[in-house]
């Protein structure tokens, strides 16, 4: 694979909850990137511009010190801890890890942004982030997203990329996007980006439609495998193979006590078998891609909206 020109630049990973996020897959990615990264905080939006209390609820909880905080949805960048502060104390999620970190000479240029999708004023928040990106002289932006499709939990989980950048495309072997269609905050924040000369690249991962209420940790260990390939990194999985193995075995276990289930399931090995060459996959990926959009339920299917599973119809 061609060296990506951007190699060595400083790279936004975008991901947000909600519709663009099927099985927490982008997000949990996202999140496992900055727990390993040594990133702080450098910009957070204000919810009271961007986010539907009534849709995205804030959260009471109570710290580590014993006082009880509101904790509000919204978007952050994080980005490199200033070398120097004081050393940043990793948390209980970060110690589990035994002191992992992303290894390469790229991690240093890494920056993420993490948040719930905005409810209104898009173009707004497009122009908020582009300009923490021009303050931060970031350069290239990988966004990430994951689908509710077709597709059986038991085979790999498909990932694909686009991206309108010529110099992209032609580093890691994606194509431009055809799609036409309703999208989300990932596709105008794109279009923002690359209109303020900040190439992109749009990453997705296929969740299996029948398991849509569940974290899916097997496709956000596909999109941390193409993420770790796309920034050059090396992004220390731990505990996440286990999950996705466990992940797979217990929809098999119910599978195996529903007979039109497996049935279903079987239908969808043998569609995905027949087209497991790349070419055919590519394609096939890319409509299903469409269909998702299309669809304007959040990637759920006709079955999915009506909740009815489609194996019961």
């Amino acid at each position: 694979m061609p060296q990506s020109p951007y190699a060595r630049s400083r790279t936004l990973v975008v991901a947000f909850e909600g519709w663009n996020d099927a099985g927490e897959a982008a997000s949990g990615a996202v999140r496992r990137l900055r727990d390993l990264l040594d990133l702080e905080p450098i910009h957070e939006t204000d919810p009271e511009d961007y986010v539907d209390y009534q849709f995205s609820r804030p959260i009471v909880g109570v710290g580590d010190d014993g006082v009880r905080r509101i904790v509000w949805p919204g978007a952050v960048v994080y980005g490199p801890a200033d070398p120097l502060a004081l050393p940043r104390i990793p948390d209980e999620a970060e110690a589990g890890e035994s002191g992992a970190r992303v290894v390469g000479e790229n991690a240093e240029n890494i920056y993420v942004l993490l948040g719930t999708e905005p409810a209104r004023s898009w173009k707004t928040f497009a122009r908020e982030i582009v300009e923490v990106c021009h303050t931060h002289g970031i350069e290239f932006a990988v966004l990430l997203g994951a689908l509710l499709a077709d597709v059986p939990h038991s085979r790999p989980i498909s990932v694909f990329g686009t991206s309108e950048s010529r110099e992209v495309r032609r580093a890691f072997g994606v194509e431009r996007s055809s799609y036409e269609g309703p999208t989300g905050i990932v596709g105008v924040l794109a279009d923002a980006f690359e209109r303020e000369g900040i190439a992109t690249m749009s990453v997705w991962a296929s969740v299996p439609h029948y398991v849509h209420n569940a974290p899916s940790p097997k496709a956000t260990l596909a999109i941390v495998d193409r993420l770790e390939e796309v920034l050059d990194v090396v992004i220390p999985r731990g505990d996440l193979v286990e999950e996705a193995a466990e992940w797979e075995s217990g929809i098999d276990a119910l599978a195996d006590d529903d007979d039109e289930m497996a049935t279903y399931i079987e239908a969808l090995e043998r569609a995905r078998d027949a087209v497991e060459s790349p070419e055919a996959s590519g394609e096939a990926i890319a409509k299903e891609f469409e269909r998702y959009l299309r669809r304007g339920e959040g990637g759920r299917g006709e079955a999915g909206a009506a909740g009815e599973e489609p194996w019961r119809s």
